[in-house]
């Protein structure tokens, strides 16, 4: 069985950007955070296991072939692991840990749900006609662990389940603009084809790395669209929540500077070197949150003496 050292393992030899965010918790959200990114892991690499590259797949629903249809099937148990998690019945090594997690946190079941929705969605399509369509994945497979995170680190109000939405939304596109090259390469297009037609730029020109103006001009815009959800979380989160909530300004702060990256480089994502934040910008960048955050914060209580 993997016990709750074996997940901080798992999360630690990541190094992910997840991982820089939250390890600077105190010691016993910091244990639920592994306990949670270690179900995500585990869920997500049901989906991605055994993905052939092709750059020929067809676009919209994906046929149900046999391997498809083998990894529904385990995510299918899988939401019955959920089921029993939430009953403290489940012997799961993921779940069994995640059990003591979601029940002194009370973190709501159907926040994983949803979260193995989303993750199916990627077995069963691979475009996305409207941005309307792709906000609905990203909140699935994205938002919802914000929901989860914030239940973790305790909150006082309404508005940081909107800090959590949006900022789950600017994070997974994010994503999407850095891994646009690799996607591409195994048949999925998550830019939505309505943007690709308002810019004059083809799915085939996507999948053969066209570099050009049309294609530069589609970045500009989805990147400032990332740069809009970024704006509308750091709005909707109080400055006496950022305490509780400076795990999650860490995770902004990197995907923020990625996306700066991205922009620095011309939106040019289909050179052969990754662009990537490297893991010691990620360390400064989240001690210097964690300091300027207890700064701010003894400034106030210092204020209110």
């Amino acid at each position: 069985m993997l016990d709750t050292d074996s997940v901080g393992e798992l999360t630690q030899s990541s190094k992910t950007s997840f991982y820089y965010s939250f390890s600077l918790l105190p010691r016993d959200e910091r244990a639920a955070m592994h306990s949670v990114y270690a179900f995500c892991r585990y869920a997500d690499d049901i989906v991605d296991e055994d993905e052939e590259r092709s750059d020929d797949i067809p676009s919209g629903l994906i046929g149900i072939d046999e391997k498809v249809e083998r990894k529904r099937e385990r995510l299918n148990r899988l939401r019955q692991e959920v089921e029993r998690c939430y009953r403290g019945e489940s012997r799961h090594p993921i779940l069994a840990p995640l059990s003591t997690v979601v029940k002194r946190f009370r973190i709501p079941k159907q926040y994983f749900l949803t979260l193995l929705d989303g993750m199916e969605m990627d077995l069963v399509r691979n475009r996305y006609e409207t941005f309307d369509d792709l906000r609905e994945y990203c909140y699935s497979v994205a938002s919802v662990v914000g929901l989860i995170c914030i239940e973790i680190f305790g909150y006082r109000y309404e508005e940081t389940k909107e800090y959590a939405v949006d900022l789950g939304i600017a994070l997974q596109l994010t994503n999407i603009l850095r891994d646009i090259k690799g996607d591409a390469a195994r048949g999925r297009i998550y830019l939505p084809m309505e943007d690709l037609r308002l810019f004059g730029y083809s799915e085939a020109d996507l999948i053969e790395n066209r570099y050009n103006l049309p294609f530069i001009e589609l970045m500009r815009f989805e990147t400032r669209r990332a740069r809009e959800y970024y704006g509308r979380a750091r709005a909707a989160l109080r400055p006496d929540e950022r305490k509780t909530m400076f795990a999650a300004e860490i995770m902004d702060a990197i995907y923020y500077r990625l996306l700066e990256k991205i922009e620095l480089n011309e939106f040019n994502i289909f050179k052969e070197k990754k662009i990537r934040v490297r893991a010691p910008h990620k360390l400064w960048i989240a001690l210097k949150l964690w300091l300027v955050t207890r700064v701010l914060v003894n400034r106030k209580s210092n204020d209110m003496e």
